[in-house]
């Protein structure tokens, strides 16, 4: 591969990087007690938990809650992020990585 494909490679690769910068995956749990917000690269944006929808005599429910909220935010994140970088991965593997 020459070094103007690898340029462009390179180029392409910091485009989907900023596409996933930019995108905010949401997930909901407990019918919107809580809600978590995440970027395609899987950094928490943030979290929201609606005290409406809390017992606070159960609160192993709210953290269920969150930690499954979580939890599929980072499958969703990942899956987001694979679909994007797929195209790449033939050309990636050119380069023998």
């Amino acid at each position: 591969m020459s070094r103007f494909d690898q340029a462009k490679m390179l180029m392409r690769v910091k485009k989907i990087q900023g596409e996933l910068q930019k995108m905010i995956i949401t997930v909901e749990k407990g019918d919107g007690a809580v809600k978590v917000e995440i970027t395609g690269e899987q950094k928490i944006k943030k979290v929201h938990i609606d005290p409406d929808f809390v017992d606070l005599d159960d609160i192993g429910q709210l953290e269920r809650w969150v930690e499954d909220a979580v939890k599929e935010a980072i499958q969703e994140s990942q899956k987001v992020a694979a679909e994007k970088m797929q195209p790449m991965m033939g050309a990636l593997g050119n380069l023998g990585l």
